[in-house]
């Protein structure tokens, strides 16, 4: 994969200027992206591994559930809701104008 991005410096252009319309030039070939794109790619699993990881899932979930029969351990309640609300203290009654401060008494 050889990609090109040549830049020649015309006239009475300073050298920062160059090297922008060089980054622009590189950014135009999507050499950038491409590399960015293949540095985090992974390769896929292979079936024996895949088969290896369920079945020690399974395994796992079995004797989870072995456990919270025999009451060995508590059982998790399930995380599905989203946000839950703490419980809010309760306010003290009256106007709220100071009332409960120790002052006001």
């Amino acid at each position: 994969m050889a990609t090109n991005a040549e830049v020649q410096k015309s006239g009475a252009e300073n050298a920062l200027s160059t090297i922008r319309k060089f980054s622009r030039r590189v950014q135009g070939t999507g050499l950038v992206k491409t590399v960015r794109a293949q540095r985090y790619h992974k390769r896929d699993e292979s079936k024996t591994v895949k088969k290896k990881r369920a079945l020690k899932m399974l395994k796992r979930r079995a004797t989870y559930q072995q456990m919270v029969k025999e009451g060995k351990i508590a059982e998790r309640q399930e995380r599905r809701g989203g946000y839950q609300r703490r419980e809010e203290a309760p306010r003290p009654t009256g106007s709220g104008l100071g009332e409960a401060t120790p002052i006001a008494r």
